[in-house]
């Protein structure tokens, strides 16, 4: 198998179990994976100088909507509350095509990719005019990308009490049937994996209780893991305590959805008791800080969850709630909205870097990712510090308080996506404008 040769590095954030930084390293890679770390190494294969770069763990993305692209800065969204906010989408997505969400997640997963991330989960739960959750694996795959996608789904509408239209939502019976195929065919739980399919109906307000707890039972049956969106802000609190005579956390629990093969989104309005849950069962929460200020929800209790021991990690959410999908600069938020809340001492820049990398892959059951050590995935970012950004910077590793929001490079499985700040593998000039034309066509017909 071919060999590249990492060399020169000015510095290592490694993450690794001893949580080693080293100056002056070098790396090698070969079929796919890290096979040595050290100094002065030397390679008959390619060699990649990273004089002037800081090399991380490749960044993970632990909570997106990638078809909201298509939908950046809608106006009558833009200073919406979050169901407000849904109800002025709902009827734009309905007019997508297997086409958008292709190019959209070709555009959303290339936009992580150049801000550091080499292992993103996907959240689609909405499937107008004969989308299928293939339509973004193959865009995942066309880019090299590691993917966690989620078959999301929505059973009830407006008509039966829910929040999305009834265009919008599926039978039940199909949409279990569609996530035992999609199971099936595309899921690989192996080390090394490079897709791996979760289930994840969209939220307590928009499926029934019969359909989380089939859901639940279904992908423990196939070993997969659950997501969904919970806690969101005080409408979706309101509407639990009013629809289910609980606060989301007891509702989760009551319905088989805690414990280690769970992740939630968001669980900013988690109260004391529902924290103390999600660590007694290991129950992970993607934090999405930009997403949380764009719609006014709040400041998610994140230097309490993980005190108490939850597993956290990053995400950046639907780019029509965030309108960016930049992960290092979410990590960067992350890490000042703590500080806001907590006081300048409540989060580091080196914690915040933790959840963005190492704390995401194990909370997505990926100890393979997210460190970057002798026999680990070959997920390298390689920043380049030379440049204005970092001039000045005492603290290398510091890369959140001073340093480049987008990489030099981008290894997936030792495969260079990302070269001298381009993405290699798609032409990506042609994607965004097709991503446009697109774009145009919804907004005129909205």
């Amino acid at each position: 198998m071919s060999e590249t040769l990492i060399r020169n590095a000015d510095f290592v954030i490694t993450m690794d179990d001893a949580r080693r930084e080293l100056k002056a390293a070098d790396l090698r890679l070969e079929g796919g994976v890290i096979t040595e770390i050290g100094q002065g190494l030397h390679s008959d294969g390619e060699v990649v100088d990273a004089s002037g770069c800081i090399l991380t763990p490749g960044l993970v993305n632990t909570h997106h909507h990638l078809y909201q692209s298509m939908t950046r800065a809608v106006p009558a969204g833009q200073d919406a509350l979050l169901f407000g906010w849904l109800k002025t989408l709902y009827p734009i997505w309905a007019q997508m095509t297997p086409e958008h969400f292709h190019v959209s997640a070709q555009v959303g997963l290339a936009e992580l990719a150049l801000s550091g991330c080499t292992l993103s989960t996907d959240h689609l739960y909405l499937y107008p005019n004969g989308t299928r959750l293939e339509d973004t694996i193959h865009a995942a795959a066309e880019l090299g990308m590691r993917f966690h996608p989620t078959r999301g789904s929505m059973s009830i509408g407006e008509s039966g009490g829910g929040l999305p239209p009834d265009a919008l939502v599926e039978k039940e019976a199909a949409i279990l049937e569609d996530c035992i195929r999609l199971v099936d065919a595309f899921h690989d739980g192996a080390e090394g994996s490079m897709c791996r399919v979760g289930l994840a109906p969209c939220s307590p307000f928009s499926v029934s209780r019969d359909l989380m707890r089939e859901t639940a039972v279904l992908a423990r049956d196939k070993g997969v893991m659950l997501h969904t969106h919970l806690a969101e802000n005080d409408e979706d609190i309101a509407y639990s305590l009013s629809a289910f005579g609980c606060r989301p956390g007891q509702y989760a629990e009551s319905l088989g959805w805690v414990g280690p093969d769970v992740w939630h989104a968001h669980c900013v309005k988690l109260d004391a008791e529902e924290i103390a849950l999600f660590a007694q069962t290991s129950t992970g929460v993607a934090h999405c800080p930009c997403s949380n200020c764009r719609l006014g929800s709040g400041i998610a209790p994140v230097r309490a969850l993980r005190d108490a021991g939850v597993p956290v990690g990053l995400g950046v959410d639907g780019s029509a709630s965030n309108d960016a999908g930049n992960l290092v600069a979410e990590a960067r938020i992350a890490m000042l909205l703590q500080r806001v809340a907590n006081g300048a001492d409540a989060m580091s820049a080196r914690e915040a870097l933790l959840i963005a990398t190492r704390g995401g892959a194990d909370m997505l059951g990926r100890p393979d990712c997210g460190r970057l050590a002798v026999g680990k995935r070959a997920d390298i970012a390689v920043w380049d510090v030379s440049g204005i950004e970092a001039a000045g910077s005492w603290d290398p590793a510091a890369l959140l308080l001073a340093g480049p929001t987008t990489v030099r490079d981008l290894f997936v499985e030792g495969r260079q996506i990302v070269r001298d700040g381009q993405v290699t593998t798609l032409d990506l000039g042609a994607v965004i404008a097709r991503q446009n034309t697109l774009a145009r066509g919804l907004m005129e017909a909205a």
